[in-house]
Parts: C-alpha cells; sequence; structure tokens
C-alpha cells in the first residue's frame, strides 16, 4: 500500500525544533512505564525510541510502511541499548491483522491529515487497544502552512489537509467507541487529542 498523502519522514534537525524533549511529550501524553505503546507512521524512531525507554520493560510497536526507515529504526535501538522496542512493517489501515497483542496506548503523530479513509484507521486503531485504552492523535493546526515555519522554511502538510482540532475530533468518535478524554497544546504548530475507548 502507498504512505498516506503528505506524511513524509522530515529529518531530525527540525523534528528537534518542534519537540526538544519528545520523552518530555510522551509523558504529557500520558505514557508511563508499564504501558504497552504502539506508534503508527514511526519513521525512524523520533518517537517510538523514547517511548520504549519510557514504557521499559513493556514492548513498544513501531510500526511503518517504510523497511529502510524500520532498518534505521533497529540500528538507533541497538546503538542505544533499547531492546524493547518491536519494529513491525505494516499500513495503518490493517492494524488488527499486524499486531499479535493488544496495546494500552496507540500513537498516530503527524499522521492523520494525510488518510485517505480515516474512518478505517480508527477503527483498526479501536480493534488492538485494551479494553481503557487509549489513542492518541497529534496533529498540525489548521494554520495556513507559511505560518508553520521550522529552520526558516514552512513546514508541514499543506493548509487544505490541516485539520482543526474539532475536525479530529469529530472523525474519531463518528467512527469508533471512542470518546475525548483531554487535548493538548503542543507548541508551537501542534495539538494532541487523547481519546478512550
Amino acid at each position: 500500500m502507498e504512505p498516506f498523502e503528505n506524511t513524509g519522514q522530515p529529518d531530525w534537525d527540525w523534528w528537534g525544533r518542534l519537540w526538544p524533549t519528545p520523552a518530555a511529550t510522551l509523558r504529557r501524553l500520558g505514557i508511563s512505564s508499564g504501558d504497552r505503546v504502539a506508534e503508527v507512521g514511526c519513521g525512524n524512531g523520533y518517537f517510538a525510541l523514547p517511548a520504549a525507554r519510557i514504557t521499559d520493560p513493556a514492548e513498544t510497536y513501531a510500526i511503518d510502511l517504510n523497511e529502510s526507515l524500520l532498518a534505521e529504526l533497529q540500528h538507533l535501538a541497538d546503538q542505544r541499548g533499547i531492546d524493547n522496542v518491536v519494529p513491525v512493517f505494516a499500513d495503518a489501515r490493517d492494524l488488527a491483522d499486524s499486531l499479535d497483542t493488544a496495546v494500552d496506548v496507540l500513537v498516530l503523530a503527524n499522521t492523520f491529515h494525510g488518510i485517505d479513509a480515516p474512518e478505517k484507521v480508527v477503527r483498526e486503531a479501536a480493534a488492538v487497544l485494551a479494553p481503557g485504552g487509549r489513542f492518541v492523535v497529534v496533529n498540525w493546526h489548521d494554520q495556513p502552512r507559511e505560518s508553520t515555519t521550522v529552520l526558516g522554511e514552512p513546514r508541514g502538510p499543506p493548509t487544505a489537509l490541516r485539520l482543526s482540532p474539532d475536525e479530529t475530533e469529530a472523525i474519531v468518535t463518528a467512527a469508533s467507541p471512542f470518546s475525548l478524554v483531554t487535548q493538548h497544546e503542543l507548541p508551537p504548530y501542534h495539538y494532541a487529542a487523547v481519546f478512550e475507548r
């Protein structure tokens, strides 16, 4: 399957400008020791690797359609002595067939805007979450792209693809048994919506 629209992997330099402490961001979103976490669209691990450190000894599943990025993630995990991250070559539209265990938290960062059939992915997220599990959507605010600059250049998805927090909530709750439990501002340009099953 093809990747979602406009969800390519940026380099770590500008990720670091947005989230200089990814572990702190994940903790703020409620991820803690012992949580079984899956990150969909993990790329080379900017969030998945710190998530694995937080959740240790529980496993963190790093899910992506790009085998070379998963290989890079595994190499970085090996270098850093992180042995509880599990790379999974899979599509978000087939999560239930790709994970052999239920998870406590499923993170979808910087991807939701590009999904052509978001209801399908939301239903798959619900299928792999344990009862009481949380679905975390991190999204760019619906600001004009030219106003979301990183290192002096406009970044993020095209303006037309961006979703407001209310739009994200409407899509998720209409397609699943999820309800919104909290929302966080993630300056400078993002928000996170945390849903519970």
